[in-house]
């Protein structure tokens, strides 16, 4: 395993961080999960995502029992704040000082822990005032619940409006948590400028963009059973954006790159999003053990100019580069 710092901190993160958005405590059985755990801990892994809108707080807990017994001090464990959690009563979602201070103290809970590494602001809330959410922050690392601030999936605008707040707050904000993989740029016209300028450092989610650059998708072909693509309650909508023949075709096409590489087609799209200096980490899901410890194979792997150059030839056109798909819901998802 290789380590990175986190954005401008003195926090060094694994490359490959494991995270259990889809899977602990709703699509797989919980000694699965554990297993899977105990397979990212056996291969090297020290960074762990999760948060805590995941199966209403379930993830957190297996995930919680799941490293318990570990010496806390060996892991960094991140989760996030802001969709509803609860019975969804009004202030069971965003970013208001009730929602943070409440939501700390359940994740710690279910987390099995006094503190979380990185507290992270899951998307930006446009019903609360900026400077009340960094107060709360402030308050919350203040209080040694958490010891790094981060967001997710917030504009270059948003992110350095907030960077401003927090060290004004005395806090450090030291990273953004954003969709990025071969196929989804957005974040790289503004987002990565932004962020470097500031000392922010991106936590990628999906780098295999929720399993099609693994190449199990082809086009014209049947949907494994059982797969993401089936799963209407488990990520069926988001992975729409890349079920076209086209795409699928061209995934197809990057096989022999990563076959010239010694690599599988994930562990080719993992080094790729490690390619860029701002990622500190990417993370990955898994169902089952064997996932882990092959995708983990992608940490220390340098592409070369020439392999970038080959993947952005086969790929064309195909990726989104729309900075304007970076957006947080214009109210609460209550």
């Amino acid at each position: 395993m290789e380590f990175r710092y986190l954005g401008n901190s003195g926090l060094k993160i694994s490359e490959i961080i494991y995270g259990n958005w889809l899977t602990h405590g709703s699509q797989v059985e919980n000694d699965v999960a554990k297993a899977c755990v105990r397979a990212a801990l056996d291969v090297g892994i020290t960074s762990f995502d999760t948060a805590d809108v995941y199966a209403n707080g379930a993830a957190e807990s297996v995930l919680g029992e799941a490293l318990a017994g570990e010496r806390r001090a060996s892991l960094e464990i991140f989760t996030k704040v802001y969709w509803p959690t609860g019975p969804g009563g009004p202030n069971d979602t965003g970013l208001s000082r009730k929602h943070i201070m409440e939501s700390i103290d359940a994740s710690l809970r279910r987390l099995r822990t006094d503190y979380v590494d990185l507290y992270q602001a899951h998307r930006y809330d446009y019903e609360t005032p900026l400077e009340e959410t960094m107060q709360a922050f402030a308050d919350v690392v203040r209080q040694g619940k958490a010891l790094y601030i981060g967001v997710s999936e917030w504009t270059a605008e948003q992110i350095r409006a907030g960077h401003a707040l927090a060290r004004e707050l005395g806090i450090q904000l030291i990273s953004n948590q954003p969709q990025y993989s071969m196929l989804w740029r957005v974040i790289e016209e503004e987002v990565v400028p932004t962020s470097r300028d500031l000392g922010v450092a991106q936590i990628v989610w999906s780098p295999v963009a929720q399993g099609v650059l693994t190449g199990k998708y082809r086009p014209g072909g049947e949907l494994p059973q059982g797969s993401r693509a089936t799963d209407e309650k488990g990520g069926a909508d988001m992975i729409r954006r890349f079920m076209n023949d086209e795409t699928l075709r061209a995934v197809q096409e990057l096989k022999p790159i990563a076959e010239q590489q010694n690599m599988t087609l994930a562990q080719l799209a993992i080094a790729w999003v490690l390619s860029n200096d701002n990622v500190a980490g990417a993370i990955i899901g898994a169902s089952r053990p064997e996932q882990v410890e092959s995708n983990v194979q992608a940490a220390g792997r340098t592409l070369d100019p020439e392999v970038l150059a080959a993947i952005d030839d086969v790929l064309g056109d195909l990726p989104e580069t729309d900075p304007g798909k970076t957006t947080s819901p214009a109210t609460r998802v209550a």
